[in-house]
Parts: C-alpha cells; sequence; structure tokens
C-alpha cells in the first residue's frame, strides 16, 4: 500500500515539473533556471555618472545616465538640446526608477541626416547560447514600459556588427499621451551572417529610437534579418520627440531575453546590478556614498619622490577591458597626499598603466618635504571630486 502511494506521489510530482516548465516556456524562455535576461541594469537602478546629462547640438551628443544606456544625437542639429535623467517614476509606483529624455529647445525641422536613439551594447561572448548566424538561431523576445508625451509609431531593433553586420528592426506604438504602456517584440533567430565572435566587444545593439531623418528611414528593415546599410537604421519610426518643445520620452522594465515571447521582468537587487555596471565603468568615490563630504580615501600608495604621490586603484570587479577613458571632477585643490600630514595637489590627478582589474593614479602635491617611499593616502577633499575609468563597448 505505502509503495503505490509513494508511486502515485511521484507520478504527480513528475507532472507538477513538466507543467511548470510548460508554463516557463510559454512565457518565452527556455530557461528553466538562471538569468533571462541578456539587458544590464534594465530597471534603471545605477547611475554611477549621476541622476542627469545634458546633451547638446553644439555640446555633448553621446553620455550616459543611468549607467549601461547610450543616448546619441546624430547628424546636424542646429537648435536641439535636452537632458536625460534618471527619475523616480516607473509603472509600478514606489521608488522605482525610469530613464527619461526631456527635449528643451527642439529642433524646428528634422533634416535628412539627423537622429536620435538611446542604445544598449551586449557584449559578444554573452550571447553564445542564441546561436547567431546558424540554422539553430533563437528568437529573442524583447519587452518595456515606456511612456511619452508625443505618441505615434516609434522603432526599436537589433543591430549585430561582427562580420556581415545585420539589423532588423520592428515598430510599436504609443497610444496614450504620458501613460505608461507594456510593450513587447519578438524577432526570429538570424541565420546568416556569420554570426557573433566570441569575444568581450560588442555582440549585439538593441536601440530604442525617438527620432530619425528621411536618411536612415527609407529601406526596409522590418520585414526580417537584413544586412545593414544606413537607410535600414530605424526603418519604421515616424514619430518624433525632437521637434516639440518640453516633449518627453521614458523607458524602464527592459528585458530582452531568449524565446517568443515575454516573460516577467527579472528585478536583480542593487548589490547584483552594481558589480554588473561595474564591470564597464567604475566611479570612486564610490557614488553611492556621495554625501560623505570631504576627506574621503580615494586609493593608497606611496611617495615616488619628496612631493609625487603614486597610488593604486584596485578595481571593485574585473572590467571588460583595460579602460580606454580616464575621468575627474573638480580643481587640483580637491585632492590632497596625506602621510602625517595634508598636501593639496598642484593638479588634478593623472591615470595610467591600466588592465582591467587595477589602473595607478599619480599626484603632485602642493607642498615638498614628504619622503620618498613613506606610505600614503589619495584622499577626495570635496564630495564634487572623483576619479573614474570606462571600459564601456
Amino acid at each position: 500500500m505505502l509503495e503505490k502511494v509513494l508511486d502515485l506521489w511521484v507520478t504527480w510530482y513528475r507532472k507538477e515539473i513538466e507543467m511548470t516548465i510548460v508554463k516557463i516556456k510559454s512565457r518565452g524562455t527556455d530557461n528553466v533556471a538562471g538569468r533571462r535576461n541578456l539587458l544590464i541594469n534594465g530597471a534603471m537602478q545605477i547611475a554611477q555618472r549621476g541622476a542627469s546629462t545634458s546633451f547638446a547640438h553644439d555640446g555633448t551628443t553621446s553620455g550616459y545616465s543611468p549607467d549601461r544606456w547610450q543616448m546619441s544625437l546624430g547628424g546636424t542639429h542646429e537648435q536641439l538640446d535636452g537632458t536625460v535623467a534618471q527619475v523616480a517614476d516607473n509603472p509600478l509606483g514606489g521608488t522605482g526608477k525610469s530613464l527619461k529624455w526631456t527635449t528643451g529647445t527642439p529642433e524646428s525641422s528634422y533634416d535628412a541626416d539627423e537622429y536620435a536613439y538611446f542604445t544598449q551594447k551586449v557584449e559578444a561572448q554573452n550571447l553564445n547560447h542564441i546561436q547567431n548566424g546558424n540554422s539553430n538561431a533563437k528568437k529573442l523576445t524583447l519587452s518595456f514600459y515606456v511612456k511619452s508625451s508625443i505618441t505615434g509609431t516609434y522603432a526599436v531593433g537589433l543591430y549585430k556588427p561582427d562580420n556581415t553586420g545585420r539589423i532588423f528592426n520592428k515598430t510599436y506604438t504609443i497610444s496614450s499621451a504620458n501613460t505608461w504602456e507594456k510593450k513587447s517584440v519578438t524577432f526570429v533567430g538570424d541565420t546568416a551572417g556569420g554570426g557573433i565572435v566570441n569575444d568581450n566587444g560588442q555582440g549585439l545593439w538593441v536601440s530604442w529610437h525617438l527620432a530619425v531623418g528621411s536618411n536612415y528611414s527609407g529601406g526596409d528593415s522590418t520585414s526580417g534579418w537584413s544586412n545593414y546599410s544606413n537607410d535600414r537604421w530605424a526603418t519604421g519610426q515616424a514619430a518624433n520627440v525632437m521637434t516639440t518643445a518640453s516633449a518627453t520620452w521614458q523607458m524602464t522594465e527592459c528585458q530582452l531575453e531568449v524565446g517568443d515571447g515575454a516573460s516577467e521582468f527579472e528585478h536583480l537587487s542593487f548589490a547584483e546590478e552594481l558589480p554588473l555596471c561595474q564591470r564597464y565603468y567604475y566611479r570612486t568615490p564610490s557614488y553611492i556614498n556621495s554625501g560623505l563630504g570631504a576627506n574621503e580615501s580615494i586609493a593608497t600608495g606611496n611617495m615616488d619622490g619628496s612631493a609625487v604621490g603614486a597610488f593604486l586603484v584596485r578595481f571593485p570587479q574585473i572590467m571588460r577591458d583595460a579602460p580606454t577613458a580616464f575621468e575627474q571632477s573638480g580643481t587640483a585643490s580637491n585632492y590632497s597626499i596625506r602621510v602625517t600630514s595634508d598636501a593639496n595637489g598642484t593638479a588634478v590627478p593623472i591615470s595610467g598603466d591600466f588592465t582591467s582589474d587595477s589602473a595607478f593614479v599619480n599626484l603632485t602635491s602642493s607642498g615638498a618635504g614628504f619622503t620618498s617611499g613613506a606610505g600614503a593616502f589619495l584622499r577626495a577633499e570635496s564630495p564634487n571630486a572623483f576619479l573614474a575609468w570606462s571600459a564601456e563597448l
């Protein structure tokens, strides 16, 4: 009797597991366990560079805020300026975040060579399982929440730069102004084009278009994957957020996953998301401690002579590659060397000898007299001072 009961229980349990797997797959993913989302910071909760970045036709035309989300303006914009911000506004309420573009000065008209888009570039070696470029290429589904003051038809697409460049765009419609709407589009697998190289370079661009001139929208890239050409960059885009003052466009909960349907958004904790972002960009002192004020230690090292300090910064996360850009903020007086007393810098710090896990920083102090070889601290004397390294794709 006991054996029969056990057999019945085992049979029931197996069926429950099978039904669970079917349900998961029906939601659009082949992953029964493990992370589904190929995008990083899809909930926009990390913004190491700060909560907002300003853009202008005659100034910054490409930049990030929040992390991993790059805004690009191209062409002969003559009036346009605006801001990208991480804002506390999301479809679920509470304290969740979204990315928001706001047009300041609009373009009076949109020329043929102009474009504006957000993109996230996915690292190639994270895409082996999608089998791009062969007969087993898998479908990908992109889902996201979007809100805009400008209704109409927008283009969103995938671009693969490796080997033969390939592109596939889909369109979605914003029906109601200033209202969160959930969107989902599915891209068939690309069986041609030579595939994606298994390295730490660019694998896929995932791009949301806000405006585009006729040079970039006249071709056909909405019926399936095709070889890249400029006129296929944003096929299907009709709405234009850049020609109306104070126009806004927002998105959050962005997810790209294997399968032919969208599953529930995969929420990661702040502690999980931050190191994923720091693989591509790292700022110190940590932006999460930006309220600490002065006397924040940045790095330790030693005196290389009586006035020059040499310091080693260890990155908290192995970066994608040796950084290609170094940033600092503030003036010389915002940084100091401390041995037994402080001496402000005569210039902002300089950094070199980058590797994927560390960088050297040098600071020349305003006062000599330190002992060569003595241990020393590099300190930020202002909450506005920071050092940062970028290994973005």
